[in-house]
């Protein structure tokens, strides 16, 4: 079978719901049903809280500048742990 491909003088454009129409067709059942879920957090009431709050306008203190730079200090030397060990810590 041959391909045959033919060059227009215009691009055709897609609206955004075409392409997500084109992009959930390839979807296997697996991976709808995960974007299903995704799609369902939306209207769950924390993640819209979270959405609809108004950005941090707050002036950064020179107590959490010096806590951001330690944290960066030892992120970049390695002193890091793991979910799983912070976890423990709290059990």
């Amino acid at each position: 079978m041959h391909q045959l491909t033919i060059q227009l003088p215009f691009e055709i454009v897609m609206t955004a719901k075409q392409q997500l129409r084109e992009r959930v067709e390839a979807f296997s059942e697996k991976e709808a049903a995960e974007a299903l879920a995704l799609w369902d957090l939306r209207a769950d009431p924390l993640v819209v809280a979270f959405r609809d709050a108004p950005l941090d306008d707050e002036p950064v203190t020179a107590e959490e500048e010096a806590a951001m730079a330690e944290a960066q200090a030892d992120l970049a030397a390695g002193r890091t742990v793991s979910l799983e060990e912070a976890m423990r810590e709290f059990e």
